[in-house]
C-alpha cells in the first residue's frame, strides 16, 4: 500500500513515496530426506509438501532436499531436533541405541507382512510420540519400507552361509543381526553402496526391493532372497517450537496432509514391493524364496533379538508385544 509524505524543509516541499506491504511472509521449512527421488518415501514427502503448500494457501512452503544433499542420514535427527532444519525425514530404527523402542520394527519375523507391520505400528505409535517428545520433537507420520530381503553375491541356503560375509548394517538392529550370524557388520548409508561392493568394503546387505532398485544392486550382486524379514518404517518429524510457531489453522492443515501422507504412503510401499522386486528379476538377478532351513535359522535369530528387545525396552517394550497379540 503506497503513501505520500510531505515534510517541509527550508521552505522546500519534499514529496517522497514509501511502499508498504500488508502481505504476510511465507514461512519457509526445508527437509532433508536421505533417499533418492526414485524411492516411494521421497515422493510421497513431495505430495505431502504439495499438500500443506495448497492447505495453507502458500503460508508454508516445505523443501524437500533429497538423496542426502542438505544433510546426511545421520544428522538428520540432530538438524531437527537442534532448529537448524524444521522437519525431517529419517529411517526410525537409526534412533535405537538411544531408546529401544526405536528399535521395534527391526525385529526379524516380528511382523513381516504389513497387516501384522500396520498392528505393531498401532502398538508402538504413542510409545515412539513420547520419546520423541522429550526430545522436542514431534511425529508427524510413519512409512513402511518394502519387506527386508538378502542381496548375495552367491546363493545362500542356511544361516551358515551367511556366517564370514561383510554385511552392510544401517541400524543398531542390522548391525546386531550380522553378529548373531556371524557376519561382520558395516555401516553404510544408502547413497554409498555402489562404492562399498565395487571397493570391497561389504559384499552382502540385507535391505529392501527399494535400496535394491534405486543402488542397482544388480551391478554388484547375482542374488536377492526374498526373506521378508521385518517391515522398518521410515518417520517424518518436526521442530516442536517450529510447529508451535504456526498457526492453528495451518498446524491443523500439516497434521491433516500427515494422515493423508501415512495413508497414502502404506498403499505406496505395498505396490512398490511388487514393482522394485519384479525389477530386480527384470535386471536379471536372481530372485528366489528363502528355503526352510534359511527361514528357520533367521527365526531362531529373530527369537534371540525378540527377548533381547524385550529385556532392555522395558515395561514399554512389553506393552508393545501385549498389543501384537
Amino acid at each position: 500500500m503506497k503513501y505520500l509524505k510531505i515534510a517541509s524543509i527550508a521552505g522546500l516541499t519534499l514529496v517522497s513515496s514509501l511502499c508498504l506491504t500488508s502481505v504476510n511472509a511465507a514461512t519457509k521449512w526445508d527437509m532433508p530426506t536421505p533417499y533418492g527421488d526414485g524411492v516411494h518415501h521421497t515422493k510421497n514427502v513431495r505430495f505431502f509438501a504439495e499438500d500443506v503448500k495448497r492447505a495453507t494457501d502458500n503460508e508454508l512452503n516445505i523443501v524437500v532436499h533429497s538423496g542426502a544433499s542438505l544433510y546426511k542420514h545421520p544428522e538428520i535427527h540432530r538438524a531437527v531436533r537442534s532448529g537448524q532444519v524444521s522437519i525431517g525425514e529419517m529411517f526410525m530404527g537409526l534412533l535405537g541405541n538411544g531408546n529401544p523402542i526405536f528399535k521395534a520394527d527391526n525385529i526379524p519375523f516380528l511382523a513381516s507382512d504389513f497387516d501384522t507391520a500396520h498392528k505393531l505400528w498401532e502398538a508402538s505409535r504413542s510409545h515412539i510420540e513420547k520419546a520423541l517428545k522429550k526430545d522436542g520433537l514431534k511425529l508427524l507420520f510413519a512409512v513402511p519400507w518394502p519387506p527386508q530381503g538378502f542381496y548375495t553375491k552367491t546363493a545362500i541356503n542356511s544361516g551358515a552361509d551367511i556366517k564370514g560375509m561383510k554385511l552392510r548394517a544401517y541400524s543398531p538392529a542390522t548391525s546386531r543381526l550380522a553378529v548373531l550370524l556371524g557376519a561382520s557388520p558395516t555401516t553404510v548409508q544408502t547413497p554409498e553402496i555402489p562404492q562399498a561392493f565395487s571397493t570391497g568394503l561389504i559384499d552382502a546387505m540385507v535391505t529392501s526391493p527399494s535400496t535394491g532398485v534405486s543402488s542397482q544392486s544388480w551391478d554388484y550382486v547375482s542374488n536377492y532372497t526374498d526373506t521378508q524379514a521385518w517391515i522398518p518404517k521410515n518417520m517424518v518429524i518436526v521442530n516442536a517450537r517450529a510447529f508451535k510457531r504456526l498457526s492453528k489453522e495451518n498446524q491443523k492443515a500439516v497434521m491433516d496432509a500427515a494422515a493423508k501422507a501415512e495413508s497414502r504412503g502404506w498403499d505406496l510401499a505395498m505396490s512398490e514391493t511388487k514393482s522394485k522386486t519384479k525389477m530386480l528379476a527384470d535386471k536379471g538377478m536372481n530372485v528366489s524364496k528363502p528355503s526352510a532351513q534359511l527361514k528357520a535359522d533367521l527365526q531362531a535369530v529373530g527369537a534371540t533379538m525378540s527377548q533381547e528387545w524385550a529385556k532392555e525396552a522395558g515395561s514399554a517394550g512389553q506393552d508393545i508385544l501385549n498389543g501384537m497379540k
